[in-house]
């Protein structure tokens, strides 16, 4: 089978003007990004704020494995397939980061025949989106030390600098630096360091934001750091709001693409799905529902992260109410989860997927408890047997849930009929009930508790001192009553990433708590989460090339 970048090179675009005026765009509603992409113009929201909303469908994931569940390429094959049977479907995703796919992740605009398209520029520098939140981050990170080195007028203590600096890459050498070395002229020696850009606060606010001043509201809350008295600093207080706000005024668009099929996609925001929600922008999502009739988007990671935060934190400020959940795993991903080795996940081995299945069961009886109904989409590999098939089949049917099998990457949207077929009937006869899982306005610990015994099924959380002390801080602030954001491994329901399939009887501990006040959420730090990742020992830029002829190679 030719790579994905074969495939996408070899696919027939539409101009993006002609993808824009199937959706119901307009010339003046669209900010051309050469013939492929796009940005929606801040004027587009208020002549459509008044349209019925389309069908909202969130695609979320068991927890992911070493053999890949295929998430987005569901999200993107799903989107197709509607489009198949006739259902005007618009896909909403996040943006891919540099870090992985120079890493070892790769990109986020799908696989094989279900691609998000150009798919090199979305997997590079897009329309700059990216580099816009990066100068902005670090637009702050100057102004804060410039402060200091002009006479510090708001007494910033040094010592509880909060804000780092960012960088959209992988780069390890970073995550704890030196600066203001060299001398006086250089400013205050002080520690630092960086977070790579989709795990910078200002990401998540692009993604929460509702409009411009919103966006700039948002920016002025952001808390950089302590003052000797104790008094939270923000961005605010530096005067630099507005400027930063400035430097996102392109970024907070959305940007308008399309899959192989030339299904419509609005691509846009992506942040980090452990330290932040995980999920696209508010705005996008929005704008979609009102352009089409379904929405197909995807929120980080396995349902216990990406679809919690998508429940509880995106659709709490949106006002975004999901009309199904379709739930992806792969047989092999469950074998896994029974104990089976990566190596040997092709041979067939009913014994391992009845004891891995479990996971899926926990996140089904998860994704129930917010009212909506819910979907089992199985990424079907041509390893699977009927024996294996059939009991996943079987086991739905116990659990009453509905189950179809999806070939998506090899055949694109014709492989995902089945799912698009069974996903509209389940719309059609089974109304959505979603409710959230907590009121944020109890105490912190009371909401982590909850997350901890519902969705992971641990018996609650245990906090360190530090953590104790974080949390009296934020309710002495008055800002307690925020939703949280749990920072958690994605490998298992626990925080204790080699316990598989559906742990019990465990307690989750939490080692640091930081409040994100400009984001408008509590984060909840447990086990050892990076916010800088590293570059493998062979990292995927060793094989990506270009030709005299501009032709790219090696990109997946």
């Amino acid at each position: 089978m030719l790579t994905d970048i074969e495939i996408a090179q070899q696919c027939s675009m539409f101009p993006i003007t002609k993808i824009a005026e199937e959706i119901g765009l307009t010339a003046d509603d669209i900010e051309l990004y050469g013939k492929y992409k796009a940005k929606l113009t801040e004027d587009v929201w208020e002549r459509l704020k008044d349209k019925p909303d389309g069908k909202l469908v969130l695609v979320t994931a068991i927890n992911p494995t070493p053999a890949g569940e295929g998430k987005t390429t569901t999200s993107v094959g799903l989107g197709q397939a509607m489009s198949k049977i006739g259902k005007r479907t618009i896909i909403a995703l996040r943006e891919p980061s540099l870090g992985p796919v120079m890493g070892v992740k790769g990109g986020a605009a799908g696989g094989g025949y279900a691609q998000v398209v150009p798919m090199e520029d979305i997997n590079l520098h897009f329309t700059g989106d990216m580099h816009a939140i990066t100068t902005a981050n670090n637009l702050l990170s100057a102004a804060i030390d410039n402060h200091i080195h002009q006479g510090n007028a708001l007494g910033i203590d040094i010592r509880q600098i909060v804000w780092k600096r960012a960088l959209d890459m992988n780069d390890r050498a970073l995550r704890e630096i030196n600066v203001g070395l060299g001398g006086k002229a250089n400013g205050f020696p002080r520690e630092d360091g960086f977070v790579i850009t989709v795990a910078s606060e200002i990401m998540a606010i692009l993604c929460l934001a509702s409009d411009l001043m919103d966006l700039k509201n948002r920016l002025g809350r952001i808390i950089i750091g302590y003052s000797y008295s104790g008094a939270a600093v923000t961005a605010k207080d530096l005067k630099v709001d507005g400027a930063m706000t400035l430097l996102l005024k392109d970024a907070i668009k959305p940007n308008l693409v399309q899959t192989l099929e030339n299904t419509p996609a609005l691509m846009h925001g992506g942040p980090f799905a452990n330290i932040a929600h995980g999920c696209n922008s508010v705005m996008a999502t929005k704008i979609a529902l009102k352009l089409s009739d379904y929405v197909i988007t995807e929120a980080g990671f396995g349902a216990d992260l990406g679809a919690e935060k998508f429940l509880n934190i995106k659709c709490r400020y949106a006002g975004l109410k999901p009309d199904a959940v379709v739930l992806v795993a792969t047989i092999r991903a469950l074998k896994y989860n029974g104990g089976v080795r990566k190596d040997e996940l092709k041979a067939e081995n009913l014994e391992a997927l009845k004891k891995g299945f479990v996971n899926l069961e926990k996140h089904v009886e998860n994704l129930k408890k917010f009212g909506v109904p819910v979907i089992v989409a199985i990424n079907h590999f041509d390893t699977d047997t009927d024996k294996e098939v059939d009991y996943v089949k079987n086991q739905c049917n116990k659990m009453n849930v509905e189950v179809a099998f999806s070939q998506v990457f090899a055949k694109g949207g014709e492989g995902g009929i089945e799912l698009a077929q069974k996903l509209v009937e389940l719309i059609n006869t089974t109304p959505s009930n979603f409710k959230l899982l907590y009121d944020e306005k109890l105490p912190i610990k009371d909401k982590i508790d909850i997350i901890c015994r519902e969705i992971y099924g641990g018996k609650g959380a245990i906090y360190t001192q530090s953590a104790e002390k974080a949390i009296k801080k934020i309710e002495e602030m008055g800002l307690d009553k925020l939703p949280i954001c749990m920072a958690k491994t994605q490998y298992s329901l626990s925080d204790n990433p080699s316990l598989l399939g559906r742990p019990e009887g465990f307690d989750i501990t939490v080692r640091e708590v930081r409040i994100s006040a400009g984001a408008g959420f509590i984060v909840a730090i447990t086990g050892d989460i990076m916010t800088m990742p590293g570059l493998p020992k062979v990292p995927a830029a060793e094989k990506i090339d270009i030709d005299e002829n501009g032709k790219i190679t090696g990109l997946f």
